[in-house]
Order: structure tokens, then sequence, then C-alpha cells
């Protein structure tokens, strides 16, 4: 999304296009694996936080011998934040994962390719939409098209992931793409998000992008269902109106990971507590039917660091 408004308007269409269904949902609220936290830790994790109060996406990672991965990186307006980050770990980055190519996860390195300044990217990694699912969000086309074109254009090496299942392996850390871009034309590029899943020998995390309800249960239905579980859990489209309720029932996780600002984790854009037409506050209730107690929000935390 590009502005808080087309966010809200953009919300408000899925909450008439989206049924959740929940009935006969199982809740598996424990995690039944034992997570050994003597291991010693392959990659370091921060959650960074958008730093105009606005929705985005933007993880990095530092594996124990020094490589940097990115997952997404926020609004083009981020980008400056992202460089001064990267930099500070030598400013050379690894792989550079972008989960769907709405402006809030792909606008920063949009913005990096255009100027690349001193930063040295590796390769980077997406999995490209359709032109029909292109055109089924209209107002966010011409931003996609702008990306896919820099992509085209540039030197770093490209790969369009079509399938599942591929790993990559960075020091003694793992990434798994457990979904790829689809021809669902409903809420369209967030159902066609890369989910994927990164571990080491210590901890799991799944990253669900802003996966919808229908790339939710095409994963959960999927090769790869048992790849969902995992420690660490961040919430789909930014903890509202993603994936259902009977997604959240059916995974087993411990942490809820929120890339969520202040309105819309409060869903209030000026008339006081889930007074908007936003469902974080509904999701949330979820989270504490299920059991989990954990929650890391960047608009409460700000910058979180996980070893």
């Amino acid at each position: 999304m590009t502005t808080r408004r087309e966010f809200l308007k953009y919300s408000a269409m899925l909450v008439g296009a989206m049924a959740i269904g929940d009935a006969g949902a199982k809740t598996t609220g424990d995690i039944t694996k034992t997570w050994n936290s003597k291991k010693k830790s392959g990659f370091t994790l921060w959650q960074i936080p958008s730093h105009s109060n606005t929705i985005g996406n933007s993880y990095v990672f530092q594996t124990a011998k020094g490589k940097v991965i990115v997952m997404d990186g926020g609004f083009p307006e981020e980008a400056n934040t992202l460089r001064g980050f990267i930099g500070a770990l030598g400013n050379e980055v690894e792989a550079w994962f972008i989960s769907h190519p709405h402006n809030d996860h792909m606008g920063a390195l949009t913005e990096i390719l255009k100027n690349p300044q001193e930063m040295k990217i590796k390769h980077i990694y997406h999995s490209r939409i359709s032109k029909t699912v292109q055109a089924a969000e209209g107002p966010y086309s011409p931003s996609c098209q702008d990306f896919y074109d820099l992509l085209d254009k540039t030197t770093i090496p490209v790969t369009d992931i079509r399938t599942p299942g591929d790993v990559f392996s960075y020091d003694d850390m793992k990434l798994k793409v457990l979904s790829v871009a689809n021809e669902i034309t409903t809420n369209a590029y967030n159902n066609s998000s890369m989910i994927m899943r990164v571990w080491d020998k210590k901890k799991t995390i799944v990253f669900l992008g802003d996966a919808g309800i229908e790339c939710g249960n095409l994963a959960l239905n999927g090769p790869f269902r048992d790849d969902l579980d995992c420690e660490y859990l961040q919430m789909a489209h930014h903890g509202q109106n993603g994936c259902d309720k009977h997604f959240y029932q059916s995974i087993k996780f411990r942490v809820c990971l929120w890339s969520t600002p202040s309105w819309v984790w409060n869903n209030d854009q000026g008339k006081g507590f889930n007074t908007g037409i936003l469902k974080t506050v509904e999701t949330r209730t979820w989270m504490k039917e299920i059991g989990i107690k954990e929650h890391h929000v960047t608009c409460e935390e700000g910058l979180w660091k996980l070893s």
C-alpha cells in the first residue's frame, strides 16, 4: 500500500470480499517441539519499525559469520534508514528477499535500486506476479511495474522463484520458501506473498508477508504444511485482514511478531481504540484465545532484536 488512506480503503474492500471461516478449527496453542536455548545461534534478526508511523515490513538478518540478508524493507521513505542500518553491518547484502510487490514491502529496495550509492547487493529473490494479477489491483500496478522494470535492468542477479520448496543456506542460517505467486485475483498481491521459513539450530521463524485467507489456506493444505509450525510467527498483513482464525489455530507457534504501527495496532484512526474498520483487535483476541502470551510489536518496542 502507498498511504494510510489507501490502506484503510483497501482494508474496507477486503472486509466485504472475505468470509472468515473458523468453524471446527482446532486450537493448538502449545508448541510440541522442545526449543533448546543453549544451542548456538546461527543468526541475529532485527524487526525494524517504520519511522513515519505507517505500515511496512522490514527485517534484517546477520549470520554469525557476518552475512547480511534482508526481507522486504518497507516504504520508499524508509530507504535512508535502511541504508544506515545495512551500512553499519558492512554495506553488503548477501541476499534480498521480497515477499510481494506492494510498496510498503518493496518500496525501499526500489529506491535503493534507483540509487545504490555504495551498497552492494549480491542477489535479489522474489516471485513475480502475472500481468493478470498485476492488473487486478490497478492503483498499485504502476509502482509494481516500476519495481519490475528495475529488476529487469539491474546487473544484480535476480531469481524469480516459481515453485515452493527452495531452500537457501547462509552459513548456519536456512531459509525455505513455502509459497509463491499464484493466479488468485481476490486480494491479489497479498495472496501472492512468498511465505518463508527461517531457522538455525536454536530458533525457527515463519514470515507470512501479507498472506490473505486464500494464500494461507493454500499453504495450510500444501506439501509444506509442517514447515508452518515454528516458534516465532510474523503476523500476516500487519496483523489484520490476513490469514484467518482457522489458519492460526491450525499451526503451532509461541511468539507473534507484528510489523504494525499504532493506528493499526489499536484500530484507531482518530476516534479512539477499535473504532476504525481494521481487524487488528480481532486478531489480537484470537491470539489470546489460542494462548499466545509473547508479542513483539513495532509501535510498542521499536527496533526489536532476536539472537
